[in-house]
């Protein structure tokens, strides 16, 4: 079974957050960890995974990402905080 999942990195100090979809989190992950990949995420350090949701669907994950990234930032930091209060990095666990 395939998975798609769409995610949110942020800086170490929250300021800067990043939405992306992939099929592979964990390698996407440490993508962004290692900034091997130069753009946006290298350049602003997002390198804490802080929320992800998880699908079947390319499409919807594509949809989902897509609407994360139209919404205001209050509105991005209460989902985040909807499941990680704490704005730990998921990827630790």
């Amino acid at each position: 079974m395939k998975y798609y999942y769409v995610y949110i990195m942020a800086s170490k100090t929250n300021s800067t957050i990043y939405i992306g979809v992939t099929n592979d989190l964990r390698r996407r992950v440490a993508e962004h960890k290692s900034d091997c990949i130069d753009g946006f995420s290298k350049k602003y350090q997002t390198h804490k995974l802080v929320y992800f949701e998880k699908t079947q669907n390319i499409d919807e994950a594509i949809k989902r990402e897509k609407q994360l990234k139209g919404w205001n930032r209050k509105k991005k930091n209460m989902l985040i905080e909807s499941l990680n209060p704490e704005w730990n990095d998921l990827s630790a666990e």
